[in-house]
């Protein structure tokens, strides 16, 4: 396991983890047993990634680890040593998030708002990548991230709205 350990009787007891959150350096002691989602909610009070089924199947804690989407609830903090984590605040002035927020606004795909954050952020790294998805693309690209409220059809036409925003054919 990565991060500097704090020896105690029967183990490691703490561990110091540095890593950049959202562009900024951050170094948080932690148990080697918490979870990024936990330690980002619980010691930094990043509150965008949402705690849900802690299985990584429902998607709410979604963000981007090294530019990859992850589930955050399946990650140990002590494994982001040294590396980049991106919520959604790091990408908040962001002309593809702005984009992306606007359409799903326009689009009518926020509901309640729980797997927003989560959604946004797989549908932000799906158009960095490919910023002409077709609709199959896009229902892959989202794959992972569970919403109740909408039913999934506005946020794929909010996504490829987006899409359409950012590169007109």
């Amino acid at each position: 396991m990565r991060g500097r350990c704090t020896r105690r009787p029967g183990g490691c007891a703490e561990m110091d983890v540095s890593f950049e959150l959202n562009g900024e350096p951050v170094t948080v002691t932690v148990e080697p047993h918490v979870t990024l989602l936990d330690m980002l909610g619980k010691e930094l009070g990043v509150r965008s990634v949402k705690k849900g089924c802690e299985q990584g199947e429902c998607g709410a804690c979604t963000l981007l680890l090294d530019g990859a989407p992850v589930a955050s609830c399946l990650v140990l903090a002590p494994q982001v040593e040294g590396r980049f984590v991106t919520t959604i605040e790091g990408l908040e002035k962001n002309p593809l998030m702005i984009d992306l927020r606007g359409a799903f606004i326009d689009n009518g795909a926020v509901q309640c708002g729980f797997c927003t954050p989560g959604m946004l952020m797989s549908a932000y790294a799906l158009l960095r990548d490919n910023p002409h998805p077709g609709m199959d693309e896009v229902k892959r690209g989202i794959e992972g991230n569970i919403c109740r409220c909408t039913g999934y059809t506005k946020i794929i036409e909010a996504i490829l709205d987006a899409a359409e925003r950012i590169a007109p054919e």
